[in-house]
């Protein structure tokens, strides 16, 4: 290897272990998000090597050759929009610091993936579900009253959900402490309605631990987990669901977090702030709600508007 070329090999790799610093210490990126982004990045460095160029010179063309090459390798849609992701992120980062004077990855299109659009529930499925819940009596009805407020409110994922220790909650407080992915942490916001159901489940949480027993567990259960399981929770949901005349099939508790996500955008949330919620590391697992979102105005406009109607409707 020549000297200007283990030059150009060295000052890569300083780039990328600033990068994945940054994305470590300021997005607190999970462990296998930032192997993964590193990889990537030093086969991307290798490729930019051959074809003359380093990090700090590679352009469009460069990128799209690499974009090229990995098409070749028959790889997924969905494995080659990661790859560019990390490409972005990666350039984003340079230019934002000052390294580079553009962002060479701003002109390659995404790749276009087959991925599903999230299945959803309508506003009105959601008060369905509240308000059939509300109709169950005694300590069950309050837990599973919270459990949806909680989902609902924070966009939490099931395991978070179950999982959550009793200290999380501060009596009187609208913030929920949340540790997800990569044991990383984040804070839910809760609505008024939610504290309030919060508040009144945990009048009869000691219902559901035997006599004189303690549990860390905000929803605790004599189970061998120590609090209620996921699937112990998704099958209250279905339960739920048919009560509340919502086709049960519609129904999980990965559901209500696409319901809040979309519901959130549908009201005018920025999508950095949905992807902050959700606890996402990448921005574009986010982007799916915005399809979503466009989809529903798409559809509403095409039923409400006066001027989408056939030719000679009234």
């Amino acid at each position: 290897m020549s000297a200007k070329r283990a030059e150009a090999s060295q000052t890569n790799a300083r780039l990328i272990e600033a990068f994945l610093e940054m994305m470590a210490v300021e997005r607190a990126a999970a462990a296998n998000t930032l192997k993964n982004y590193g990889r990537d990045l030093e086969r991307f460095s290798v490729f930019i090597t051959h074809r003359h160029e380093t990090l700090e010179t590679a352009g469009a063309n460069d990128i799209a050759a690499w974009l090229e090459a990995l098409e070749q390798q028959e790889l997924s849609a969905a494995t080659a929009a990661l790859k560019t992701s990390a490409l972005r992120q990666f350039y984003q980062f340079l230019y934002t610091e000052g390294l580079r004077a553009d962002n060479p990855t701003a002109a390659i299109e995404r790749p276009k993936t087959q991925r599903a659009l999230p299945k959803i529930l309508s506003r009105e499925e959601v008060e369905a579900l509240f308000e059939a819940a509300e109709a169950i009596e005694g300590a069950k009805g309050k837990r599973l009253i919270a459990m949806l407020e909680i989902l609902y409110a924070g966009g939490l994922r099931v395991s978070e959900l179950v999982g959550l220790p009793l200290a999380a909650m501060r009596k009187g407080e609208r913030l929920l402490i949340i540790r997800g992915k990569g044991d990383k942490e984040r804070l839910a916001p809760l609505t008024a309605r939610a504290v309030e159901a919060v508040e009144a489940y945990l009048g009869v949480r000691g219902e559901f631990l035997e006599e004189g027993a303690a549990s860390p567990w905000l929803f605790p259960s004599r189970g061998k987990t120590g609090h209620i399981t996921a699937a112990r929770f998704a099958q209250m949901l279905k339960d739920l669901a048919a009560a509340a005349g919502v086709l049960p099939s519609k129904v999980s508790p990965h559901v209500l977090r696409h319901a809040f996500a979309t519901h959130l955008l549908d009201g005018g949330a920025d999508l950095r702030t949905v992807q902050q919620m959700l606890g996402h590391a990448d921005i574009t697992t986010t982007e799916i709600y915005t399809h979503v979102a466009q989809d529903r105005l798409r559809d509403l406009v095409m039923s409400k508007h006066p001027l989408a109607r056939k030719k000679g409707g009234k």
